[in-house]
């Protein structure tokens, strides 16, 4: 009887750790986000300079843009793991294009276009050949790497007469913000519309929820599938601009691990790995959580090999409380 009564104390007792889950619910991620907010500044007073706030602002751009794109695989009960590659795929194309004296607005164009082709490349193995999602999007991870490693020969692209024109896209400012965030807030409220008040995306919920009932509706799972692929490689690419402009080169490394980063904001945003639940909202508070996770250590001057064991331990956490809350429901 002791024993219980303390395991009851501790919020052992059965049905304990599902209060807990339930009591972080109730708090939103809007608080956990406060909350983090205020240990930042405990820990670092300088975290609400108004150059540090841009630079968690950039963060949370380039983390946010791609995280948008995963959302809407990830709602259907899909995985997008090439997210990273077509990063780096876009970022050297980009730099060379520039480089050989294209336009930018062409250059822009074609970059989009690429994306949106590695994304119809995965949607359609997903849903012609029937390949699961995972081993799909695992593949074009390595073909992508392997691609953007060959064309730039392994070494970073420079874009050479069309640097300063560029810049500005990833390091410009308007009205007194950085256009990274002006273009994720746009992306941002275009994806909520289109999730919220559209056909297409109560079809995005309905495919995830239930793809089989939602085939006997009446509604094109493979093209909805096709669509959100698509989606995400195109919003990969939108990331890739930004870092070529804002680095002022084209890394066939950028992007590595950025799937496992867009991933852990979707699922600690409330998106369920398991289908049909979540949204954009959730994911930009995620994106600001991960940002401003990643910008305390900085500013503590943790290790980047401490910070990957964090962050790793991050991903592990979201989706074991995923899993679990998945299971409450069942």
């Amino acid at each position: 009887m002791a024993d219980m009564a303390t395991r009851q104390e501790m919020g052992l007792a059965p049905g304990g750790f599902s209060r807990i889950v339930t009591v972080l619910q109730s708090l939103g991620l809007f608080w956990v986000l406060v909350a983090l907010c205020a240990v930042a500044v405990y820990l670092s007073p300088s975290f609400f300079q108004f150059g540090n706030m841009m630079n968690v602002g950039r963060q949370v751009a380039l983390f946010g843009i791609v995280s948008i794109g995963m959302t809407f695989v990830i709602l259907t009960r899909g995985i997008d793991l090439s997210v990273g590659s077509i990063v780096g795929v876009v970022a050297v194309s980009t730099a060379m294009l520039l480089s050989a004296g294209f336009s930018i607005p062409v250059v822009m164009g074609i970059a989009l276009v690429l994306g949106m082709l590695f994304g119809a490349f995965n949607g359609a193995g997903i849903v012609l050949c029937g390949m699961p999602p995972f081993i799909m999007t695992l593949g074009t991870l390595v073909m992508g790497r392997g691609i953007a490693m060959t064309i730039a020969n392994g070494e970073p692209q420079m874009l050479g007469e069309a640097t300063d024109a560029f810049y500005f896209l990833g390091g410009g400012f308007l009205l007194g913000i950085p256009v990274p965030i002006w273009i994720f807030a746009f992306v941002a409220l275009i994806a909520f519309v289109v999730l919220r008040s559209t056909a297409f995306g109560r079809q995005v919920y309905a495919v995830g929820s239930n793809a089989e009932a939602a085939r006997l509706a009446g509604i094109r799972v493979g093209a909805v599938l096709m669509s959100v692929y698509v989606i995400s490689g195109m919003l990969a690419a939108v990331t890739a601009l930004i870092t070529v402009s804002r680095l002022t080169v084209g890394e066939p490394t950028a992007g590595s691990n950025l799937e496992l980063e867009a991933i852990a904001i979707v699922v600690i945003g409330g998106t369920s790995l398991f289908g049909g639940e979540g949204g954009v909202v959730g994911t930009v508070i995620g994106a600001a959580i991960i940002a401003v996770i990643a910008n305390i250590l900085n500013l503590l001057g943790i290790s980047p090999f401490t910070q990957q064991i964090v962050k790793g331990a991050i991903i592990i956490a979201a989706v074991m409380f995923e899993v679990y809350r998945h299971r409450q429901k069942a």
